[in-house]
């Protein structure tokens, strides 16, 4: 008999690693602005920092979405836990998009409510002899 593939939690894998990537792509297009607007000292120097820490946001995503690429649950748990918190900062600080931040919360919403199939918990948990 051959084992079954691992279940993994696909939906909320792709969900946020195309949130992270609408972040990445969002944030480089603000540091784009910041870098038009030098001539006003404060402002663009305000708008680079924002994409700056947008970039950062966007690439803890997908890491985040990295770790739900498992199906080890408490992995999948970790992934959730940073997709959610950083597309949640990512709007409010970081000039996230607002489609990745819908994406990032539905994907860590579903990472966190995942859970392997019984038969799959099961086959993971035996040990070979």
């Amino acid at each position: 008999m051959t084992n079954p593939a691992p279940e993994k939690p696909t939906a909320a894998f792709v969900l946020s690693l195309i949130a992270g990537l609408l972040v990445l792509i969002h944030s480089v297009i603000i540091m784009s602005f910041g870098g038009l607007f030098s001539f006003v000292p404060f402002f663009g120097a305000l708008i680079l920092v924002l994409g700056l820490a947008g970039l950062v946001m966007g690439v803890l995503i997908i890491i985040g979405s990295i770790f739900i690429n498992s199906n080890d649950s408490s992995k999948v748990r970790t992934g959730g836990i940073l997709v959610l918190i950083f597309s949640i900062v990512s709007l409010f600080f970081g000039g996230g998009f607002f489609l990745g931040f819908i994406l990032g919360l539905i994907g860590g919403i579903l990472a966190l409510t995942w859970k392997p199939s019984v038969q799959q918990a099961a086959t993971t948990s035996q040990t070979p002899s």
